[in-house]
């Protein structure tokens, strides 16, 4: 590993391991949350892009009784629908073959330029957006471009930061810890639709500058104070992974849980100064990362499991706005309780495999639950507020959930296989594949939900119990293999009792 990548006279200021490890969780968190920030204004601005213009009374400048006047063209025709799923798709698409490519880089470039650079360039796209409405831009082709840029750009958010929590973390309770870290989604849309909804009504343009401004501050913060690996800082890397000899001494499996207490040291392996490895590992090629056993099953439930999640993020509040006829304001804030459910999902989800071992059987069972769950929103989730808040915050738990803990704790889980033998430089790559194959499903979702839409909410939620479904019946081979790994352990037991 070369010489710390950051400033010496910045590292010079800051404590060892626990403050380094506190450090990275921090501008970690934050550095995604931004990202997030400025992802949900479009799903808040929608409803103000094409409202119900007979509301407001007749045209005031023809005295036509049309009913979208006060539109925003390209925005103002019957297919406006199928327009928000262009923008939603072009972001999208572009960000989910974004990502195939960008986990490659992200093992071969510094992460803390990668991760800055990419922030800078999502708050000048994000701000793009909204200058359209400064600039009087009425053409499709502007928001369309811009887009895309911005899903380019921001592939090189997840797969830095799940990188840099990597090295950081060891495996023990990653689950926990990354389930409460990734709670920065969830509190990135929650902010994205309080800043949105704040001048909406008045000005949407500003929904968008200013999630480009604070995504931007935030990039600059990463790129002077984080630190990439705790090679930099001589700190020890953490133990990715427990040993599995039959010799082993059980205190030893204790101490291996060690990177994950505040000193973030362990007993074992360590011998050697983190200075002086043998030979430099090579980064792990496309393949080689599918090759991981687990790589392409939650890639795969990734896929229908994030449909289902960004359908949401993209087409919540417009559904509040149809179905309980509330404003663009009102329902961007109620549309909040789903990511609420979210962090609480995600952190239970992380405690319950922690504890059981089994990541795919936690996810699986939060998927079956999620599909009734769905069901039950659409048709009785506006009966009141009460049960609106209620529906609103179990749905999100059991929708983000797995997603939370596959794009978190399975990620980086794989990353750190022990079949990788200690080569720490697949965990990009492998967290890029996961998620871009999610993505591919993000892409799906919104467009499939501004193509059934106009056929009726129903048949939008059957897709989504659909998606459910089906991710839970991908990982069922995996949960097998899960649930034989907890009955030998037992039937090894009772022989020893019998005996």
């Amino acid at each position: 590993v070369e010489e710390s990548s950051i400033p010496q006279t910045l590292t010079s200021l800051l404590p060892s391991s626990p403050s380094y490890r506190g450090l990275t969780l921090v501008l970690t968190f934050l550095s995604y949350a931004s990202y997030h920030l400025s992802r949900k204004p479009i799903s808040i601005v929608k409803s103000q892009l094409h409202p119900n213009c007979s509301a407001l009374g007749p045209n005031p400048h023809n005295d036509s009784n049309s009913t979208t006047w006060c539109s925003w063209a390209p925005f103002d025709g019957d297919n406006y629908k199928e327009l928000f799923g262009a923008l939603d798709n072009a972001f999208l698409v572009a960000y989910a073959i974004g990502m195939f490519i960008s986990g490659i880089f992200g093992e071969r470039l510094p992460l803390r330029y990668y991760l800055s650079g990419g922030m800078v360039l999502s708050g000048l796209f994000t701000a793009l957006f909204g200058l359209g409405y400064f600039w009087n831009i009425h053409v499709l082709w502007y928001f369309i471009v811009v887009q895309v840029c911005n899903g380019l750009v921001q592939t090189t958010g997840w797969p830095a930061v799940v990188a840099c929590i990597g090295n950081w973390f060891g495996k023990g309770k990653r689950g926990l810890i990354m389930g409460i870290w990734n709670s920065h989604t969830s509190v990135g849309n929650i902010l994205g639709s309080l800043i949105a909804g704040a001048w909406v009504s008045s000005a949407w343009g500003l929904s968008f500058v200013v999630p480009g401004i604070i995504i931007t501050v935030v990039g600059i913060i990463c790129f002077f104070f984080l630190v990439e690996y705790p090679e930099d800082v001589d700190c020890n890397p953490p133990l990715h992974h427990v040993m599995t000899t039959s010799e082993k001494d059980p205190e030893a499996v204790i101490s291996n849980e060690g990177p994950l207490s505040l000193s973030g040291q362990s007993s074992v392996g360590h011998s050697k100064s983190p200075k002086e490895p043998a030979e430099e590992p090579e980064a792990i090629s496309f393949l080689g990362a599918l090759r991981i056993p687990g790589v392409v099953e939650f890639s795969l439930c990734l896929l229908f499991a994030k449909l289902v999640s960004y359908t949401f993020l993209y087409w919540l509040p417009l559904y509040i706005v149809n179905v309980a006829h509330f404003g663009a304001k009102e329902a961007g804030d109620l549309s909040t309780l789903f990511d609420v459910g979210g962090i609480l999902g995600g952190i239970f989800a992380g405690l319950i495999s922690d504890y059981t071992g089994g990541r795919a059987t936690t996810c699986c069972v939060m998927l079956v639950v999620a599909a009734p769950m769905l069901f039950l929103y659409n048709h009785v989730g506006q009966n009141g507020i009460g049960i609106s808040v209620a529906m609103l915050i179990i749905c999100g738990a059991l929708v983000n959930g797995p997603y939370a803990l596959i794009t978190t704790a399975v990620s980086a889980d794989l990353g750190t296989h022990e079949s990788l033998k200690g080569n720490a430089k697949a965990l990009s790559t492998v967290t890029a594949i996961i998620d871009g194959t999610g993505s591919i499903g993000a892409a799906l979702g919104p467009l499939l939900a501004g193509l059934i839409s106009p056929t009726g909410w129903n048949n939008v939620f059957y897709m989504l119990i659909a998606a459910d479904v089906l991710a839970c019946l991908l990982l069922a081979r995996v949960v097998v293999k899960e649930a034989r790994g907890w009955c030998g352990p037992m039937a090894r037991q009772r022989g020893y009792v019998a005996a």
